[in-house]
């Protein structure tokens, strides 16, 4: 099972012991554990630890659990407390960011290796029989706060296990904290050391010095050394905010002045709330001893094998047996999985067991051993087989899974046959809809073996399928989520070995199952080309997997389950050791819902307007041609390299004129984009090469898109339902084909009438929202360009600014000539656009282009230095990173070939921005179904991802919400992993096509 999805699985509640309420007295000593405190500092003290046999991040458990169990055994040797709870913080909101919005909105997220262990932990304290307590709308603190004023009222003493400053306020006769890590006491004394004033001042210090970890805003300038001087002056805030103007310094006391109700605000913010009205009792805090068989089973479960020996001398009880398998916690019940026969390589490998780099060894164990044998697969035709499979899988908690079918449109294909693979060496092949050529069965030669109906066989495969507490594992598993999806079967909780490969190497080479198995596994699949030559009949591009013998089938099927199964073992722990878990949990694997659900809703067509566009098209290009071949003096077809080539440089001798190894004249498709360029061309020559390329757009419009959109429309849902690639841009850009709706040109008036025959349904409307300039803005961000920062903070005009900052000229009144040179430049840097490049696209000459750059950096000299510090990271460490942890490599950025290693250079300095973009509306993507679900906008699908635009239809009365909906989620996007320093705008609109939508 993935981490996050162990995490999601453990739902525990916090709960106080059961037995009867012990009162609290005078004598009675009641301990308060700051429950996030020791989460943090055992995370980030000790080093990084995972369970051995699954990878599972536990570091941070166990340190908690060293922690805790220290304190109960320590406290019992001297003031052996009456009472005990850990406390901790819930993850909602608090009634402070109903005083402050901003309250605490600069904390990062919790690094990705700690999130799955909250929960653990939690689980934790339970197993000590110690309560454990959260409570909504209240931060621990608040509830600590209460505890021990409400232990003080009883006459009891108090001790609070924290370091936290905060809690140094409420430090008095009776309550006294306790820095755990240090065995420090911290009272009065310690607290007026570090704050210079006694702790029932301590509030008003921190409300004057703030605090930028939490963001409390206190008054600028104001440190805490100030602001203790000024209370042992003043007395206390109130007095010192009214005798402000007293101070003699000037700025001090005119910052006082000015932000007196932020600092008003401030001590609301920093002042703990004694009196919250908790959910428990301070008698249900009563100590009770552990229950050794829950404490050591969960000590056992999380594979800490000294830790479970130690306490269980302790406890006088005999210790469990070390566990030679890995627990998966799931939601109904706890199931064993993979079996670990060889400890002592985990052990020796890099930092030890338990340790990432042990993890990783391991997974490369599994991966490799037994040696893969496509013999011992079995091809299952009987329910009672299926059946002993499906046991497997449920015993195991996790198995690959692939689809065999007969094509590769996911929206039409029949389903074949199915694999199965639960261990390395154990695989099968599940035969459903094989036919022989004439179109009967085929069985391979062997008459005695039947297939399943498939209907009897989904419906056993449906139940464990869809079960969320078991993990399914494929390759490229979106394409198989839209099989069984028209099957009636929606799979639940899965990994994808692409795309975890793509997290890790994106870059680095394909993500193709046989490509990652020839270089992870040193191991050659049976190619589909020929298996599909087994099948009988003729030519093999009409061949199905359905005439393919079974015992064919199922050895390229079931290998297909079995390397898919032994390269997640190989990869998925290399998500935590490096790093990656996050990029891959939040990037890559949610989407793949997102894309099946997009992938199956499609978009309405109407033929009609492509028919109609088709004819105008063929009208224009007929006159186009008749036109050249005035022009040029000659019939000839334009269609013809060898024939254009002849025309343009033997016969009108243009320059620029180059020839191929055979022989004839090159004519790439950038040859008359360069003549239409040259400003030396005579100008009835330039008329011939316009006229050319104006012939040669229309004629791609017409070929690719009116004449091929309308056999792309499903015959049964009368819409296009593109294949989106999830893993073939090394930045994370999604790829579209079958059709590609991502390259209809809109930059001319005939390629935006194409989206006009993109429409909606009655009594609906297409949604386009579109971000505005994103890659410039992330720009902006990444490069610190402070110019552009603030131009976007205004929401000026951002090309016009750049004019105006480059050429001297004033914005308003601006010559549009001058503002889309600017544009031109603006995006052209983006991409690492050369002078001549530049040059071209402007038609002006290569040296006013250089001077363009030139001034451009000089303008914005922070562009300079991000592209000098992104291309020296990049030589250093082979790639370079999104502003979300993604990695870009380029592992042969160093080559000794200049024109190789300059284009890698503008590559790697466009990959972060450009993978930042591509990040962020990943991100707008995951959390946009929750988000129209939780407006309760049902009508709402999201329908296409076109770069930076996103495409919805909805209901015409749901239109409004959507589109409020939609653009909130987008704007917010890259929050909380990361604030952005320039403003997110999305441009929204609805109408009854792409194109006026747009």
């Amino acid at each position: 099972m993935s981490t996050s999805k162990i995490a999601d699985s453990i739902t525990t509640t916090c709960t106080v012991p059961e037995g009867e309420p012990v009162p609290v007295i005078k004598g009675s000593h009641v301990y308060l554990v700051d429950g996030s405190g020791y989460i943090f500092r055992a995370f980030h003290a000790l080093p990084p630890l995972t369970r051995p046999s699954d990878g599972l991040p536990v570091g941070a458990v166990h340190g908690f659990c060293q922690m805790l169990w220290k304190l109960l055994a320590d406290s019992k040797a001297s003031e052996a407390p009456t009472h005990i709870a850990v406390v901790f913080d819930h993850s909602a909101k608090t009634f402070r960011n109903d005083i402050y919005a901003d309250y605490k909105a600069n904390r990062p997220p919790p690094p990705e290796e700690l999130i799955p262990q909250f929960p653990l932990i939690r689980t934790a304290v339970q197993a000590f029989n110690v309560a454990c307590i959260e409570q909504e709308g209240y931060e621990a603190d608040d509830l600590i706060a209460t505890f021990g004023r409400q232990a003080l009222d009883a006459g009891a003493d108090v001790t609070i296990i924290s370091s936290d400053k905060d809690l140094m306020q409420l430090v008095r006769p009776g309550l006294v904290m306790i820095d755990g890590m240090k065995n420090k006491r911290i009272g009065p004394d310690e607290v007026r050391e570090k704050f210079g004033v006694p702790p029932d001042k301590v509030v008003d210090v921190q409300a004057l010095a703030g605090d930028s970890v939490d963001n409390v805003p206190g008054v600028p300038g104001i440190g805490v050394k100030t602001a203790a001087e000024l209370i042992n002056t003043f007395g206390d805030l109130d007095a010192l905010l009214e005798r402000a103007g007293e101070i003699k310094q000037p700025k001090r006391r005119e910052r006082l002045t000015e932000f007196a109700d932020q600092a008003r605000v401030s001590r609301d913010l920093v002042r703990l709330d004694a009196n919250v009205p908790v959910n428990v009792k301070l008698e249900a805090l009563g100590v009770r001893d552990p229950e050794a068989g829950s404490l050591l089973g969960f000590l056992q479960e999380m594979e800490f094998n000294t830790l479970t020996r130690r306490i269980a001398e302790k406890l006088g009880a005999e210790p469990p047996p070390a566990l030679k398998v890995s627990v998966g916690v799931t939601v109904a019940k706890v199931k064993t999985v993979t079996v670990v026969d060889d400890t002592s390589r985990a052990a020796s490998s890099p930092g030890g067991a338990g340790t990432p780099g042990a993890s990783v060894a391991h997974g490369n164990l599994l991966a490799t051993e037994p040696a893969i044998d496509r013999t011992k697969y079995e091809t299952v035709t009987t329910t009672e087989q299926l059946s002993d499979w499906i046991t497997r899988a449920y015993e195991t908690g996790h198995f690959a899974f692939d689809t065999e079918t007969t094509g590769l449109d996911a929206m039409q294909v029949d389903l074949v046959g199915l694999s199965i693979a639960t261990e390395p060496g154990a695989a099968c092949y599940v035969p459903l809809g094989h036919v022989a050529a004439g179109g009967g069965l085929d069985f391979g030669g062997e008459s005695d073996l039947v297939q399943m109906p498939i209907r009897e066989a989904l419906d056993l495969l449906k139940p464990l399928l869809e079960d969320p507490s078991i993990l399914k594992i494929g390759q490229n598993l979106k394409y198989d989520c839209l099989v069984m999806q028209r099957y009636g079967i929606r799979l639940n909780s899965f990994d994808d070995t692409m795309l975890i490969s793509y997290a890790l190497d994106g870059g680095r080479g394909g993500h193709g199952m046989d490509e990652l198995a020839m270089r992870h596994l040193g191991h050659s699949c049976v190619p589909f080309s020929k298996v599909i030559e087994t099948a009988p009949g003729g030519k093999k591009a009409t061949k199905t997997f359905a005439a393919v013998p079974i015992d064919k089938a199922t050895e390229y099927a079931a290998e297909d389950a079995e390397v898919t199964l032994r390269l997640w073992h190989k990869l998925k722990p290399r998500l935590v050791a490096e790093r990656m878990t996050s990029v891959y949990e939040t990037l890559e694997r949610p989407l793949v819902r997102i894309i099946t659900d997009m992938e199956c809703s499609g978009i309405k067509v109407d033929r009609t307007i492509l028919s109609r566009l088709s004819g105008t098209f063929q009208q224009r290009i007929a006159a186009l041609e008749a036109e050249v071949h005035e022009l040029a003096g000659d019939t000839f077809n334009l269609g013809s390299p060898r024939q254009l080539g002849v025309l343009l440089f033997d016969k009108l001798k243009l320059p620029g004129g180059k020839k191929t190894k055979n022989g004839q004249w090159e004519t790439r498709a950038s040859l008359l984009d360069d003549l239409a360029n040259n400003e030396d061309l005579p100008e009835d020559a330039r008329r011939l090469v316009l006229t050319m390329l104006e012939w040669r757009q229309l004629s791609k419009l017409r070929s690719t898109y009116t004449d091929a959109l309308p056999n792309y429309i499903h015959p049964e849902s009368g819409r296009i339902h593109t294949s989106y690639a999830m893993a073939s841009t090394t930045t994370g850009r999604l790829a579209s084909s079958d059709p590609n709706l991502q390259n209809i040109p809109i930059r001319t008036k005939e390629g935006r009438e194409i989206r006009t025959a993109f429409i909606s349904s009655e009594g609906a409307k297409l949604i386009s929202a579109d971000y505005s300039q994103i890659e410039l803005r992330v720009l902006a961000h990444i490069a610190d360009i402070a110019q552009l920062k603030q131009a976007f903070a205004d929401g000026l005009d951002i090309h016009a600014m750049t004019a105006s900052e480059m050429f001297g000229v004033p914005v308003e009144g601006m010559p549009g000539e001058v503002r889309r040179r600017a544009k031109a430049i603006n995006f052209g840097i983006i991409y690492g656009i050369s002078a001549f490049g530049l040059a071209n696209q402007l038609g002006i000459s290569r040296e006013e282009a250089g001077q363009y750059i030139k001034t451009y950096f000089e303008r914005f000299p922070g562009i300079r230095d991000y592209m000098d510090q992104t291309k020296k990271f990049a030589h250093e460490n082979g790639y370079v990173t999104t502003i979300f942890g993604r990695h870009v490599h380029y592992p042969e950025i160093n080559t000794r070939n200049p024109s190789m290693r300059g284009f890698l250079e503008r590559a790697a300095i466009n990959a972060p921005i450009q993978g930042s973009a591509a990040d962020i509306i990943r991100r707008a993507m995951v959390r946009m179904p929750a988000a129209l679900e939780n407006a309760n906008l049902r009508s709402a699908r999201m329908l296409l991802q076109v770069h930076d635009e996103l495409i919805f239809e909805v209901a015409d009365a749901d239109v409004d919400r959507t589109i409020e909906t939609v653009r909130s989620v987008m704007e917010g996007a890259a929050e909380p992993a990361v604030r952005l320093s320039v403003p997110i705008h999305v441009d929204a609109k609805a109408a009854d096509n792409w194109e006026a939508a747009h």
